[in-house]
Order: C-alpha cells, then structure tokens, then sequence
C-alpha cells in the first residue's frame, strides 16, 4: 500500500446512490446516480423507492466511477460505506453491497458516518482539515455545529436542530410557493431577484431565554409556520403572493441564525476556522453572508464546491482514505446499518 491510500467509496443514505474514488486527497471518480426525480412527484423522498433504486444503480455506479477512475477494483486498499444514519433500507443497500465488494476482493471495510463524511469531503478541495476546526452540517435532515479536533477518532456537538432541519424547511416552503422538489435550488433561484427584508420572518432560539438554553442549537418549524400563516393572509385577503420577496426573506432567517450562532460558537471555543457542509452548504445566501461574517470575526471559512456539499461517494472514499491514513481499524464484515448512528461514532 502506498502512502496515499486507494479508496472506494459507498453513499445511499438518502436518494442517492454516490460511488467515489479517491487517492489520499485526490478525487479520481465522483459518480451518482440520482433518484430524485421519482420522489419528486410525492413531494419529498419515499424510503421504499429509494431502496429500490440504489438496487438497480449500485453495480453500473461502481463500473462507472472505476472507469472514470481509470483503475481495477482490485487495486483499491479500502472499502469505505456510509453506515448510517440514514435511512436504513437505503443504508443497508450500500452496506450489504460494500461488504460483498470488500469480501470479494479480500479488501478491509470502514462503515463510517455520514456526518462525519460531509467533514472530510473538504481535504479533496483545499487539503488537510485544520485542528481544531467548527464544522457546521447543514441539510434535509441536519443542522449541526460540531467541533473537529481528528475527524477520524470523533467529534463534539455543540448544537443540533430540535426540530425541522434547514434542508426540511427549504423543502416545506417550496412546497408552500409553489415551487419543485428538491425546495432549496429553487428558493435560492427566486431569492435572488426578491426583497430579503420585505418579511420580517421569525429567528428561532435567538431570544436571550432562549440563548440560556440553547446557545448552540436550530429550530425552523417555528419560521416555517410563520411563511405559511402569512402566505395564508395574503390568500385570504386575495392579494398576490410575491414569491421572490418570500423566499428571499425565508432564506434571509434561516442564513442569519446559522451563520450567526456559527461564528458564536467558534469564538466560544477560540477556534479560527469554520467548516461548512451539507446540501445546505450550496445555497449561495448562506456562502456570502457567512463568509462577510467570519471575515469580519477573523475566521476562515472552507465551503467544498456546491456539487461536493450534496450527498456524494466522495465523501465517504475521503473519510476512508484519511482512516486507511492514520492507520484506524477498519470495520468488521457484520458491521450494521445504523439509521441513528450518533454522532460521536466516526467508525462502525
């Protein structure tokens, strides 16, 4: 093995069936195949059909992204596979099949932690992670501010959503508008020609009662309502709806508290970098204004390129290879698929 490990990895936690390879921090094949137009007509994802479709593409994903790669697959040192959390028909999908590639080829097997994955992702863009480092994941099912000392031993949450997670709320309010699924490309797409401040939408937990509680942790199911009650007046009242204003001053409340308790949890800590990543991470709002902010508090912020922050195989051979790295133990071949898997287990 040499010293920049060979790795392969798994996503389907969700509605993507992700294959990536990647030697040490460099991303050779990124290849998804994505179901997410047969959600599409349901408005959101349906565990059932994403297990089904991750059946179907598994094997021509990995031929793919081996061909892409250029490489065999009996030249890769490590089978990397998220384990969870996820949904767990999907989750088992890629576990099952990682194990009988990894049995196949006599290879070790890491089931690592989606989270965690969204952490490691960063290396193949702008190299080794900073230590310590603030991450903030942010997607249909996360919000979470975690402090990275080595992603590959653990991380600490400071904060999570106790409710609706960003991505859900995006999702929700598209759905109110009017607009696609998956909500946040198209809230993103409307705000940009809207009014930011032309709705003065709800911040949720930044009250200073709230702050006592939870300095560190989301809530959107109060914002969500909010849109929807006001979207309800103006229906009722028969005057027209402008989407634009809408989403940008939706999309305005989220950015503002999680860049705002981003940056207070970072100098709480005295750490100088912040991470970003997640679906979430693509929105182009968030980007700026976390970046305005942290430029102005005299912190850096690493935000992977839009198509490495959504679910991704990637992201998983980055974690991998960074485990085969610094010599971790790799998984057993009856490691499971762990739908809650915490967030303090970065292996299986």
């Amino acid at each position: 093995m040499t010293d920049e490990p060979l790795v392969l990895g798994i996503e389907t936690s969700c509605d993507e069936t992700g294959v990536g390879i990647v030697r040490g921090h460099t991303l050779l094949a990124d290849t998804v195949a994505s179901s997410v137009a047969e959600h599409a007509r349901f408005g959101g994802v349906v565990p059932e059909v994403a297990s089904r479709a991750h059946l179907e593409a598994m094997v021509p994903t990995i031929e793919r992204a081996a061909e892409t790669a250029g490489i065999s697959l009996s030249d890769v040192d490590a089978v990397a596979v998220t384990s969870g959390p996820g949904l767990a028909g999907a989750l088992l999908v890629g576990v099952a099949s990682a194990k009988a590639l990894a049995l196949g080829l006599g290879k070790p097997i890491y089931g690592v932690n989606h989270l965690a994955a969204h952490v490691a992702v960063d290396q193949l863009e702008h190299g080794p992670l900073p230590e310590p480092c603030l991450a903030m994941l942010v997607s249909g099912g996360h919000s979470s501010l975690l402090e990275v000392t080595d992603v590959t031993v653990g991380v600490e949450p400071m904060g999570s959503t106790i409710d609706d997670a960003a991505g859900e709320a995006f999702d929700k309010v598209a759905r109110l508008l009017g607009l696609p699924f998956p909500g946040g490309p198209h809230i993103d797409k409307q705000a940009r020609s809207g009014n930011s401040v032309a709705i003065d939408f709800p911040r949720g937990l930044t009250s200073r009662k709230d702050l006592e509680r939870h300095r560190f942790d989301f809530s959107f199911s109060g914002l969500k309502t909010a849109v929807a009650r006001w979207v309800e007046a103006q229906q009722r009242a028969g005057t027209p709806i402008d989407v634009a204003d809408v989403a940008a001053s939706f999309q305005e409340a989220v950015c503002d508290v999680l860049t705002r308790k981003a940056i207070d949890a970072a100098t709480s800590r005295g750490i100088e970098d912040i991470l970003i990543g997640g679906g979430v991470a693509a929105n182009s709002r968030l980007r700026a204004m976390a970046e305005e902010r942290a430029t102005a508090a005299g912190i850096r912020v690493r935000v992977p390129r839009p198509g490495l922050c959504t679910d991704n195989g990637a992201m998983v051979a980055a974690l991998g290879a960074e485990l085969v790295a610094r010599g971790r133990t790799p998984s057993m071949l009856d490691l499971p698929a762990d739908s809650s898997m915490p967030l303090t287990t970065v292996v299986a």
